[in-house]
């Protein structure tokens, strides 16, 4: 991700720049691009910083919190703990990343071309293992619940190897990121940013990686997710299983989260593909607008990485319980208050404890 200053050569052949923000970090090569100039400010660049910290210290809390009570737990980890567990490690990995966005925002990129590039890899590797960590859960619960098929689903070490996959397709999925990505100064300016460097054919190349990227990353876990979700969901509202609709509120909430702040980034995105590559006419009014949309998309998709506890502390039951038993062992709270929270607990759910 780079903060670019773009140059381009008007009528006249006298060097111009314009100043603007833009997350995909494409800035346009070649001579045959037409240059758009505007006039109207970007996102307050002060206030995204203040997000960028809030983010991190949220996630940084939340997701610790999170690891914190599915490894302590004295109850055998269900298959879907240990997916949300990784969840968690992936986006407590990428909160570790915002305080060096939140400084590119003022400063530039600063550290380095190794540090570039690893950043970078955290930030893709998030991305992609999030969206396929929750594509597993939606298959375990659809073989869990539709076919009722609990040999491989019940099966932690079955689990651990899906995961350990999943870990293993994300980092591919980001290594073209990572390869071609480094520090560099833009020619005629003093602004280091940290991007894919492929000489002239930067602006193809990423055009390129869009493509598989998006489709293995996005498209085909989203699919995925919808038809399990969707057939999940009918076996449920047939069989009225209302216990396992309760257990599932975590499950769909957090999907319904992930999807609310990266769907709308990867929509932006596929309109700034069309329109480089000529499906869709590209005017000024049009970049500027795609410009401004992605940078404000990317930055509710960083969001994401601090929501999903807040979904375990107002939504899951089980993950309750468990930090506030932690904090009664450390003196925190009572032991009368756990004991009246989980009384309560229990008079509220059926005799069917849910798995979240």
């Amino acid at each position: 991700m780079a903060y670019l200053k773009d140059f381009f050569w008007n009528n006249s052949d006298e060097l111009w720049y314009e100043e603007f923000e833009n997350f995909t970090g494409m800035p346009p090569v070649g001579e045959d691009y037409s240059p758009c100039r505007t006039d109207s400010e970007t996102l307050n660049s002060s206030a995204v910083v203040v997000v960028y910290v809030v983010v991190f210290l949220l996630s940084l809390l939340g997701n610790s919190l999170v690891m914190l009570v599915l490894l302590c737990s004295q109850v055998t980890r269900s298959v879907t703990d240990v997916y949300l567990l990784n969840l968690a490690i992936a986006d407590l990995l990428f909160a570790l990343t915002l305080p060096v966005w939140a400084v590119t925002r003022e400063k530039g990129w600063i550290f380095g071309t190794p540090f570039c590039k690893m950043v970078s890899l955290l930030k893709e590797v998030n991305f992609y293992s999030g969206i396929l960590l929750l594509a597993g859960i939606s298959m375990d619960r659809y073989l869990a619940i539709v076919h009722a098929t609990h040999t491989l689903t019940r099966k932690r070490h079955l689990v651990k190897f899906i995961c350990m996959g999943i870990w293993v397709v994300s980092l591919i999925l980001s290594l073209p990121v990572c390869l071609f990505r480094k520090a560099f100064t833009l020619n005629g300016s003093s602004l280091v940013v940290c991007y894919e460097f492929l000489g002239e054919e930067t602006t193809q190349v990423r055009l390129w990686l869009r493509l598989p990227s998006q489709i293995l990353g996005f498209i085909l876990p989203l699919l995925v997710m919808l038809f399990c979700y969707g057939f999940t969901l009918c076996t449920l509202f047939k069989a009225q299983m209302g216990q396992k609709h309760r257990a599932m509120k975590v499950i769909f909430a957090v999907v319904l989260v992930f999807l609310l702040c990266w769907l709308p980034y990867n929509l932006v995105l596929l309109a700034d593909t069309l329109m480089r590559t000529g499906g869709i006419e590209e005017t000024c009014e049009r970049r500027h607008d795609i410009d401004r949309a992605l940078e404000a998309t990317e930055i509710l998709g960083f969001l994401h990485s601090c929501l999903n506890p807040l979904i375990y502390v107002f939504i899951g039951q089980k993950f309750r319980h468990g930090l506030l038993k932690i904090l009664a062992a450390r003196g925190l709270i009572s032991k009368e208050f756990l004991a009246h929270h989980r009384a309560s607990s229990y008079s509220s759910s059926s005799t069917v404890p849910s798995n979240l």
